[in-house]
């Protein structure tokens, strides 16, 4: 009996060996990609500032907007490094809420973005999870454990729009990013609101962004993203909102956001996040 034991440890010791082994070399390829999707996106550098100037012709809440949350001869952002904290739930209403943290990376010039992120789906069970937005190409990549697949969606025309989409949203981090240019431009809704439309090569998105009494940015809203649901892309009212506003080296952004899909039976809250780290370049 105790041979036998023993050779029972022996196995069970070599089938956790390997099994760590494998999970090892998920975690160091899950890496290696992540780096490289970065690397993809930090290529120009602007030594451009913002000036008043930038803001002739825009929408009255537009010039409200830059001249609170900007500080004249600002430099404009090329890239910046987030981390996030928060609870996210991928399903239905009676979904459960589970925590993640997440490493987010955005550049300006071109417009790109890597969303890397840990979510804990149950105890001592996490998936990974890679969003990005890299030369116009969208991708979707998520794995339990960094090795066993659970989704991986790759430059799609739905996909590709949705994430430049969010791009654009996600932009009131680093305003700068939202200044007109041959890419970006702005109409007027009211006077708390206007629409932004963004060029990137072949993909062309719109949101509304509407502001608040502070004049800041509190919510972003469309009449159509693309939601994907058992393999299929449709377009459907999707929106935002953010709070909480700081100042960080000369720019006030939000540190909280939500965000929802809106459906026939009500608004899917399914994000809600907080940031705990910028560093701006």
């Amino acid at each position: 009996m105790a041979l036998w034991f023993k050779i029972g440890l022996i196995i069970v010791s070599v089938l956790l060996a390997g099994l760590f082994s494998i999970g090892f070399m998920g975690f160091l390829k899950w890496q290696a990609t992540s780096a490289n999707l970065i690397d993809q996106i930090k290529i120009e550098r602007n030594e451009r500032v913002f000036t008043y100037d930038q803001l002739d012709g825009l929408p009255a809440p537009l010039i409200r907007y830059f001249k609170h949350v900007l500080t004249e001869g600002q430099p404009l952002i090329n890239w910046i490094r987030l981390e996030q904290t928060g609870t996210f739930r991928n399903g239905g209403f009676d979904t459960p809420w589970v925590p993640f943290n997440a490493v987010q990376y955005f550049s300006t010039n071109p417009p790109g973005l890597v969303w890397d992120a840990r979510i804990q789906m149950a105890p001592l069970m996490n998936v990974h999870v890679r969003d990005g937005y890299v030369h116009g190409n969208g991708s979707m990549e998520g794995a339990l454990f960094y090795v066993i697949p659970v989704v991986n969606e790759h430059d799609k025309k739905e996909l590709n729009e949705a994430a430049l989409q969010r791009y654009l949203a996600e932009a009131v981090w680093f305003p700068t990013a939202l200044l007109p240019s041959d890419h970006l431009s702005w109409s007027e809704i009211d006077d708390s609101s206007a629409l932004a439309t963004l060029v990137d090569g072949d993909i062309e998105v719109s949101l509304q962004f509407h502001f608040n009494e502070n004049n800041e940015v509190s919510r972003i809203y469309t009449e159509g993203r693309y939601h994907e649901k058992d393999g299929e892309y449709m377009l459907m009212p999707w929106q935002g909102h953010f709070k909480e506003y700081e100042q960080r080296r000369g720019i006030r952004t939000p540190l909280e956001g939500e965000v929802e899909w809106i459906l026939p039976e009500g608004s899917l809250l399914y994000w809600r996040g907080r940031i705990e780290q910028i560093e701006i370049h």
